[in-house]
């Protein structure tokens, strides 16, 4: 049996936001679409599901992540996921500069949990709060290691 990873689904409170954040760190948008009706109410799970999505891909279209705004039933707020609290952990990304895509986040109002970390020589790597407080990784592979 064959499988394939297709994509990260997010629950985000604005998807306009969540989409200027990934594009600006250099994913590509490849699809939008408000989703609802009987389909998407069984395929999810939730009775009167609509929800506005897209699909975000990384450039070599290797990786996606699907931001998902609920309009009905309505987003249940909670705290941000703590990286040591069972369930959906985080979503990671390589980048060729960390410290520039830092600055991109930083724009958006993300910053670093705790600073930058090297691990090993091998990977400069943080942790941030995205939009609706998504924690995702940045990791640079180090050259020469």
């Amino acid at each position: 049996m064959g499988i394939t990873l297709e994509n990260v689904g997010i629950t985000v409170r604005d998807l306009e936001e969540a989409i200027a954040f990934f594009t600006d760190l250099g994913l590509e948008v490849a699809g939008r679409d408000t989703v609802s009706g009987e389909w998407a109410e069984t395929a999810v799970g939730l009775d009167g599901n609509h929800a506005k999505i897209a699909v975000l891909s990384t450039p070599d279209g290797a990786g996606r992540v699907e931001p998902i705004e609920f309009l009905h039933p309505e987003a249940i707020e909670t705290e941000p996921t703590r990286p040591n609290e069972m369930g959906m952990h985080r979503v990671a990304f390589s980048v060729d500069d960390l410290d520039a895509a830092l600055e991109v986040a930083a724009r958006h109002g993300c910053y670093p949990l705790r600073g930058v970390a090297n691990y090993q020589g091998v990977y400069k790597l943080t942790y941030l709060r995205g939009p609706s407080g998504i924690l995702v990784m940045l990791a640079q592979v180090l050259h020469g290691s």
